[in-house]
């Protein structure tokens, strides 16, 4: 056997490692939209938070309502557009879209993303509002990591670094707006840019 083919057969070998142990068609398009969804999200608070020209914003305000109805749409949206991508390519990859793998990549990331959402309305229903926008970043980070484990390795670095733009948001809280903006929004153009290139362009 030719060298050559010894390193086709391992690469073979590897790819089919991947497919039994990892979800791998993830979409990288469904990243970039996602953070153009955030950011036409982000544009739309700053306007009505602009037009409210309160400097703080209680729990029981209308500005309040609509930021939550702002996020929610945003990741309706973001969700919808990445479940119908990932199939398309699943579908195109001859991969199964629902099976014990997806599951535990579900399980993985929802659980702490779903903790984390509980906490920041307690939090916020203690009229705690400083660390909001730190929190969402920690705890989608830490999601992000912890799917990582079932999926593309590339995802924990997009992990990596909500955890660390948290972190500083934790620190600069009053930048929280900006932090959300950097990490929800150019961080998913640039992480989905990245996937889309490295491989759905195959």
């Amino acid at each position: 056997m030719s060298s050559e083919n010894y390193l086709k057969d391992i690469s073979e070998i590897k790819t089919l490692m991947n497919k039994s142990s990892r979800f791998i068609s993830l979409s990288g398009l469904s990243g970039i939209l996602a953070g153009f969804y955030a950011l036409i999200g982000a544009t739309f608070a700053y306007w009505f938070y602009t037009l409210d020209g309160n400097e703080y914003i209680v729990i029981e305000s209308e500005i309040f309502n609509f930021l939550i109805l702002d996020i929610l749409i945003v990741g309706i949206l973001s969700v919808g557009t990445a479940i119908f991508l990932t199939t398309k390519k699943a579908k195109k990859n001859d991969e199964k879209i629902w099976d014990s793998l997806t599951r535990r990549l579900l399980t993985s990331f929802i659980v702490p993303l779903l903790a984390g959402g509980i906490y920041i309305l307690i939090i916020l229903n203690q009229q705690k509002y400083g660390q909001t926008g730190a929190l969402m970043l920690l705890f989608y980070g830490l999601a992000l990591l912890n799917a990582s484990k079932y999926t593309l390795g590339d995802v924990k670095y997009l992990g990596y670094t909500q955890i660390i733009l948290g972190l500083l948001c934790a620190v600069f809280p009053s930048y929280g707006f900006w932090f959300w903006v950097i990490g929800f929004g150019f961080m998913h153009i640039i992480y989905g840019a990245s996937m889309y290139y490295k491989y759905d362009r195959k």
